[in-house]
C-alpha cells in the first residue's frame, strides 16, 4: 500500500465513520461493517482495487489508524488486524475495557470463539490470517475476518454482528463471501444441529464410544436417510459477494441507473448546493461527483451496495482501474466532509444536510432520464476514457506512479 494512499484512506475512513455515527449512531455503523457489499463499497470509495480481496486488510488498517485519535470521543474501537496483530485482539479489548466500561474478559472470549468457529467449525480450506474486532462503549460488536486459500491465493471474508446473535455455532454469520469451492464441512449450518449434539455426547463418553460409532457408521442406514435433501427446509441465505478476476470495470459490474443518478445529481445540484451551501473553496463539479458517491456510503440503504464497482468511480483505483486515483479530488472530498462533520459536532448540521441532499437527489434522478447526465451521453466505457484522459489534471496516481502523457 503506497503511503500517499494509505494516509488518505485513514482520513476519509475516519470522517465517514464520524458522519455515520453522528447521523445514525454506533449500532448502525456496526451493521454496515457486518454487511459485505457496503464494506466492499467503502473500500472502493477509498481508492482500493474494486474487485480485490486486499480491500479487507486495507480498510481494516485504515479504520484502525484513522479512528485511533477519536475512538474515545465516538465510543468505537478497532482491535486486531492482520497476522500477529490479530493475536493481540484479546489484550486490546481488555485495554479498552478499562476506560470504556464494557466487559473486556467476555469480549476477549468472544474474539477467540469467533476465530475458532471460522477455522474449525467451518472447514473450507481457507486459513484465517486477519481478525478485526469492532466494539462500542456499550459492548456491541462486529467482526470482520478473512482467510486465504494458499493454493489459489484466493480469499474468503466472514462477517459477524452481535445484534440478534443467539448462538456462536448456529447460523451465526451475517455473511460469508468468497469463491465457491464445492462441498465443505460447515457445522454452523442449522441442519448440523443433530451432528453437533452427537459430537458433544461422543466426546463425553470417551474414545471407546467414538471408535465404535465410526466402525458401525457404514451400517447405519438411518444416517443415510437423514441426509436426504428434501428433509431440510429451505432457508434464506445471507448476502453473498464474489468479486470477478478482471481488473477493468465493465458495464455488467455497475448498476448504470444508479451511477447515472449520482452523476446527474452532481450536474444538476452540485454547483448550486456546494458552492452556496457548503461554502468550501475549490470544490468543483468533479469533486461533487465523488461526494455524491461518498454521501451514499453515509446514507445509502443496504440494498444499494450490490454493485461495489460503481463506487470506484468516486476517486478511481490504485491499480489504475477504472482510472488512476484522482488525488486532488480525493483531498477535496476529505476536506469537504471533514468541515461538514466538524460543524455538525458543534451543533450545525447544515453542511451534513447538504451531503444528505445530494444522496437524496441522486436517488430521485435514477427514476428519470436526464439529457445532462454524462453517463447517458457517453456510456460507461467513454466515461472511464474521459476520466483517464483527465487524470493528470486531477493529480492522478497509481501504485506505478503518475500516469504518462497520453494515458
Amino acid at each position: 500500500m503506497p503511503a500517499w494512499l494509505a494516509s488518505r484512506m485513514s482520513r476519509i475512513g475516519r470522517v465517514l465513520v464520524e458522519a455515520i455515527v453522528l447521523e445514525s449512531g454506533r449500532d448502525e455503523m456496526l451493521r454496515r461493517l457486518a454487511h459485505p457489499f457496503w464494506f466492499q463499497s467503502l473500500g472502493c470509495v477509498m481508492g482500493m482495487d474494486w474487485h480485490s480481496s486486499g480491500v479487507t486488510t486495507s480498510v481494516v488498517g485504515a479504520l484502525k489508524r484513522g479512528l485511533d485519535p477519536v475512538q474515545k470521543e465516538i465510543g468505537l474501537y478497532v482491535c486486531g488486524g492482520r497476522g500477529r496483530h490479530s493475536r493481540k485482539t484479546p489484550a486490546e479489548l481488555m485495554g479498552h475495557a478499562e476506560h470504556a466500561g464494557f466487559d473486556g474478559s467476555a469480549l476477549a472470549r468472544t474474539s477467540r470463539i469467533v476465530a475458532k468457529v471460522d477455522s474449525a467449525a467451518v472447514q473450507d480450506s481457507f486459513d484465517l490470517y486477519l481478525h478485526s474486532f469492532f466494539v462500542t462503549d456499550d459492548g456491541a460488536w462486529a467482526v470482520v475476518q478473512q482467510g486465504m486459500r494458499g493454493t489459489t491465493r484466493q480469499a474468503r471474508r466472514y462477517h459477524w454482528l452481535s445484534e440478534g446473535l443467539d448462538s456462536f455455532v448456529d447460523q451465526p454469520h451475517t455473511a460469508i463471501d468468497g469463491p465457491n469451492r464445492g462441498t465443505i464441512l460447515n457445522l454452523t449450518d442449522r441442519r448440523a444441529e443433530s451432528s453437533r449434539k452427537v459430537q458433544v455426547g461422543l466426546a463425553r463418553e470417551g474414545p471407546d464410544r467414538v471408535i465404535s460409532a465410526v466402525s458401525s457408521a457404514e451400517k447405519d442406514t438411518a444416517t443415510a436417510e437423514m441426509m436426504q435433501p428434501e428433509l431440510f427446509p429451505a432457508r434464506v441465505s445471507p448476502p453473498h459477494l464474489f468479486m470477478p478476476a478482471h481488473h477493468d470495470v465493465r458495464p455488467g459490474d455497475v448498476r448504470l441507473r444508479r451511477l447515472h443518478g449520482a452523476l446527474a445529481a452532481a450536474a444538476d445540484r452540485g454547483p448550486e448546493d456546494f458552492e452556496d451551501l457548503l461554502m468550501t473553496p475549490g470544490v468543483g463539479a468533479r469533486t461533487v461527483e465523488a461526494l455524491a458517491l461518498a454521501s451514499e456510503i453515509i446514507y445509502g440503504a443496504p440494498c444499494r451496495f450490490t454493485d461495489p464497482a460503481r463506487f470506484s468511480m468516486a476517486h478511481g483505483g490504485k491499480d489504475g482501474h477504472p482510472f488512476p486515483v484522482s488525488v486532488d479530488v480525493y483531498d477535496q472530498t476529505i476536506n469537504t466532509l471533514r468541515q461538514a462533520v466538524q460543524s455538525a459536532k458543534l451543533g450545525n448540521k447544515d453542511k451534513l444536510a447538504a451531503v444528505q441532499k445530494l444522496d437524496e437527489q441522486a436517488r430521485d434522478l435514477e427514476r428519470v432520464s436526464s439529457s445532462g447526465a454524462k453517463i447517458d451521453r457517453l456510456g460507461l466505457d467513454e466515461h472511464i476514457r474521459s476520466e483517464r484522459a483527465a487524470a493528470r489534471a486531477y493529480g492522478g496516481r497509481t501504485v506505478f506512479g503518475p500516469p504518462r502523457k497520453g494515458n
